[in-house]
C-alpha cells in the first residue's frame, strides 16, 4: 500500500520524510514534515470548570481534558478523599469523571490530576447540586378538524436559581417561532 509504519518513536524520528511513487510512466514525490511532541500536562489552554452544576439524582461528567504527550495517566480526588470506581463513580480513559444518582453527599470540591513521564499538573472545580427540572404537565393527544386552532401546555418545575427555557418541535425539527409566527404562537405564563 505504500506504506510506513513506525513504532516507539524518539525524538530521533523526527525529520522530513519522502515518499517516492515510480512506474515505467515517470517518478513523483510527496513530502510530510514528522514532529515528536513530549510535554508535561498542562491545564492552561484548558482547566477545569470552576463550578459543575448537577441535577439532583441526575447524572453529571467533570471533564479533565489538560494537553500533554505522552497521554496522562488520571486520578480524582474530592476534598481530601481519592476516589476510585465504584458503583456510582467511575473515571474514565479520557479522564472525565462521571457521578450517577447525584445526592447533595456529592457537592464539593474535585481535583482531578493528570502525570506523565515529563510531570504532573491539577485542576479543580467544584460540583453544586441543583433540583431536577421536570415536567409536571406534559402536552396532550388533540385531535381538531382542518382550519380549527389548537393548544399544547408544557408546565416544568425547576430549580430557582437556574433560568428555564421550552422548546417545542414538530416530527424532530424545532420550531422557529419567529419565522412561523403566522402558524404558530407562544404564551409564556409565569
Amino acid at each position: 500500500k505504500g506504506e510506513l509504519r513506525m513504532q516507539s518513536l524518539t525524538f530521533d524520528d523526527a525529520g522530513m520524510y519522502q515518499c517516492i511513487a515510480e512506474n515505467t510512466h515517470g517518478i513523483i514525490y510527496a513530502n510530510a514534515e514528522l514532529k515528536i511532541v513530549a510535554s508535561p500536562p498542562t491545564f492552561e489552554l484548558n482547566p477545569m470548570k470552576k463550578k459543575i452544576l448537577a441535577a439532583k439524582g441526575g447524572r453529571v461528567v467533570i471533564e479533565c481534558k489538560p494537553k500533554a504527550a505522552p497521554k496522562p495517566k488520571f486520578s480524582w480526588s474530592k476534598g481530601t478523599e481519592l476516589l476510585v470506581n465504584g458503583s456510582r463513580i467511575r473515571i474514565w480513559d479520557d479522564g472525565s469523571l462521571e457521578i450517577i444518582n447525584v445526592t447533595k453527599l456529592d457537592e464539593g470540591r474535585y481535583t482531578c490530576f493528570a502525570e506523565n513521564n515529563r510531570g504532573k499538573a491539577n485542576s479543580t472545580g467544584v460540583l453544586e447540586m441543583t433540583e431536577a427540572t421536570r415536567i409536571t404537565l406534559a402536552p396532550l393527544n388533540v385531535d381538531v378538524t382542518v382550519g380549527e386552532n389548537a393548544t399544547m401546555q408544557c408546565i416544568a418545575s425547576h430549580d430557582p436559581t437556574l433560568d428555564l427555557t421550552f422548546i417545542w418541535s414538530l416530527n424532530g425539527f424545532v420550531i422557529d417561532f419567529e419565522k412561523e409566527h403566522e402558524h404558530y404562537e407562544r404564551n409564556v405564563m409565569v
